[in-house]
């Protein structure tokens, strides 16, 4: 059986040395780990569009412009997701938890202390190689 492959829109939102996270809904795949903001990447829109909706619907931020950091296949199993990460530098608002998801900037050098999706160990690596 072939799986459908969920494409996401992530933005590892930067300002200075400290990154956006927030934590999964318990509910959620990958429930209670932590995860750089974004989400589904619908048929009609661009990695951009994509994220620029998910980060004003989830966070309350603006995002004018996203780099395109890299782009990660991973198969959990039951689940293969096409992770389209792209690097925010620039945004207007005050990050805070629209869906009352905890968030939180932390220090990129601090990010090996919170539990990721297993996927997301390839952006903290990129991270801390910058």
């Amino acid at each position: 059986m072939i799986k459908k492959i969920v494409n996401v829109a992530v933005g590892v939102v930067l300002n200075g040395d400290e990154v956006l996270i927030c934590k999964r809904a318990e509910d959620q795949h990958q429930g209670g780990l932590w995860e750089f903001p974004g989400g589904k990447i619908e048929a009609d829109e661009t990695v951009f569009a994509a994220l620029k909706r998910e980060l004003k619907e989830e966070v309350d931020i603006e995002i004018a412009s996203g780099d395109l950091l890299m782009t990660i296949d991973h198969d959990y199993g039951d689940k293969c997701v096409s992770l389209h990460v792209l690097l925010v530098e620039q945004f207007t608002g005050k990050a805070k938890g629209l869906e009352h998801q905890p968030l939180q900037w932390v220090n990129k050098h601090l990010l090996k202390n919170y539990k990721f999706p297993a996927a997301n160990i390839a952006i903290i690596e990129a991270l801390l190689a910058r």
